[in-house]
C-alpha cells in the first residue's frame, strides 16, 4: 500500500466538502424567498447536531472527543462560521449564485496572507503566482464597475473575512483538538445563535420584506414537508462537509489548501443554470478557467515535490 502525503489527504477532503457546500449554497438560495434564514440554519443545526450526538460520537470515543480546554477559542471559531453564512446568505438572496461565490473567493486569498502572517507558514512563490493568477481569474467573474459591486456585493467580502478567520482558527487548534471537536462547537453555536435570533425576529414585526434583510427579519413560517427534507438535508451536507474541511485543513497548511475551494465556483455556475436560469459569460468563463488552471498547477506542483522521483502506482490518471 503506498504512503499518501498529507497534501492530497486535505485535497481530496477539500474537493468533497466544497461539493457539499456548493450544493447546499443552491439550496439555500432556492429557500430564500420562502423561509427565513435562522429558521432554516436552525433546521439545519439541529438535524447536524442529532447527526453527531447520534452516529458519530458513539463511533468516535463519546463525549471525551468533545472535551476541549480551548472552548473560548471554539466559541470564537464558531462566530466566525456563523458571521461568514449571515453575509454569505444575506447576499444569495439578492445576487446571482456565480456572483456571490465569484466575490466570495477573496477568502482563500486572506487565508493565504493570515497563514504567513499569524501561523508562520511557508508560501513559496509558485504557490503565490497560482493564487495571484487565481484572484485574477475571481476578478474576471465579478467584473468591478458592473452591478456585482452594488452595495450589497460588499456582503460577501464580509463574508470571507469571517470565512478565512474560522479557518486560521481551524488551523491553530487542530494540534489539540479532535476532528469530532472541531465540527461539533460550529452547528451547536449556529443553533444558539439562530434560536435566538428566531425569538427576536421570528414573529415578523421587523418584516423588510424581499431581498438580503428580509430574508433576515422575515416571520417563521410552518414548512410544508418538501422543503422540510430540503432543510434536513442542508444539515446533513453541512454536517459531513464541515467534517471534511475540517479534516482537509488539520492534514496540510491552510495555504495549499484554500485554493481547492476555488472549484465552488465551477459547481456555482452549473447550479445557477440548472436550477435558477443563470449563465456566466465569455468573461466570467475566463476567470473560471484561470481559477482551474491556478488549482491545477498546485496538484500537480505539490504531487511533484512529494514524490519527486517516481509517481505513486496509483497516480490518479
Amino acid at each position: 500500500m503506498s504512503h499518501r502525503p498529507p497534501f492530497l489527504i486535505g485535497a481530496g477532503f477539500a474537493l468533497f466538502a466544497t461539493l457539499l457546500f456548493s450544493i447546499n449554497d443552491g439550496l439555500i438560495k432556492f429557500l430564500a424567498g420562502d423561509y427565513a434564514l435562522h429558521q432554516v440554519v436552525f433546521t439545519r443545526s439541529l438535524v447536524g447536531l442529532v447527526l453527531l450526538i447520534g452516529f458519530v460520537l458513539p463511533f468516535r470515543g463519546g463525549l471525551r472527543d468533545i472535551r476541549t480546554q480551548n472552548l473560548p477559542l471554539h466559541i470564537f471559531r464558531g462566530l466566525c462560521v456563523v458571521w461568514a453564512n449571515l453575509f454569505f446568505y444575506m447576499a444569495l438572496a439578492e445576487l446571482k449564485l456565480a456572483e456571490v461565490v465569484g466575490i466570495f473567493f477573496v477568502a482563500p486569498f486572506l487565508i493565504s496572507i493570515m497563514s504567513v502572517v499569524f501561523l508562520k507558514e511557508h508560501v513559496g512563490p509558485q504557490r503565490w503566482l497560482a493564487i495571484g493568477i487565481g484572484f485574477l481569474g475571481v476578478l474576471l467573474i465579478v467584473k468591478p464597475g458592473t452591478e456585482a459591486f452594488r452595495l450589497v456585493a460588499l456582503l460577501p467580502v464580509l463574508a470571507a473575512f469571517g470565512y478565512a478567520t474560522f479557518h486560521i482558527m481551524t488551523r491553530k487548534l487542530a494540534a489539540t483538538e479532535t476532528i469530532v471537536s472541531l465540527t461539533f462547537y460550529p452547528p451547536l453555536i449556529f443553533l444558539c445563535v439562530s434560536a435566538v435570533t428566531g425569538l427576536a425576529l421570528g414573529h415578523g414585526a421587523f418584516d423588510q420584506g424581499g431581498g438580503a434583510l428580509g430574508f433576515v427579519t422575515r416571520a417563521w413560517v410552518w414548512p410544508n414537508v418538501a422543503d422540510f427534507m430540503i432543510m434536513a438535508a442542508i444539515g446533513v451536507g453541512v454536517t459531513f462537509g464541515g467534517a471534511a474541511i475540517s479534516q482537509a485543513y488539520r492534514s496540510a497548511e491552510a495555504a495549499l489548501i484554500a485554493p481547492f475551494e476555488y472549484l465552488a465556483l465551477i459547481y456555482a455556475a452549473i447550479f445557477g443554470w440548472m436550477f435558477f436560469d443563470e449563465w456566466p459569460d465569455p468573461l466570467a468563463w475566463c476567470g473560471i478557467a484561470l481559477i482551474l488552471l491556478s488549482g491545477l498547477f498546485m496538484v500537480w506542483r505539490e504531487a511533484v515535490n512529494a514524490q519527486p522521483r517516481v509517481a505513486p502506482p496509483n497516480a490518479p490518471r
